[in-house]
């Protein structure tokens, strides 16, 4: 029973890391677009956000579960190498779509409130995943 009570607990530990990881994510890409994140996906429905959004927290998600696998069963190490390697990837999520966006036309801020679908969102999400997928793979 010990066990069993010893894994919930450092299941909750990486759960509540994950989680304020990916709260993090939501507040980041909430300043990378024009007015209110929650707003613009759950009120106006609208796609480009939410694509954007969801991809954010895709790439966060791998890198989390990349630093738990890494973690070799030590528990102080998983959770702070969770911590730290997924402030990084949002670093540079972050740098990779401010680099995105000065290397492409028009702003991908106002690109990501129109709400028509828009093909560049598709290759900034694709930029979240394969940084998240970068990262996680430096990890192991």
């Amino acid at each position: 029973m010990q066990t069993l009570v010893t894994d919930l607990l450092v299941t909750l530990a990486y759960g509540v890391v994950g989680v304020a990881l990916m709260a993090v994510g939501y507040v980041l890409v909430d300043v990378a677009t024009p007015g209110k994140l929650h707003e613009l996906i759950w009120v106006e429905r609208n796609r480009n956000a939410a694509l954007l959004l969801a991809s954010n927290l895709a790439g966060v998600g791998t890198i989390v579960v990349a630093a738990i696998a890494a973690s070799a069963d030590d528990f102080v190490l998983g959770l702070v190498g969770a911590a730290a390697y997924g402030i990084l990837g949002l670093v540079i999520m972050a740098a990779a779509f401010l680099l995105l966006d000065m290397a492409t036309p028009g702003k991908l801020g106002e690109i990501l409130v129109d709400p028509e679908p828009h093909p560049a969102v598709w290759v900034s999400a694709v930029v979240h995943l394969a940084t998240g997928a970068i990262i996680a793979a430096a990890i192991s």
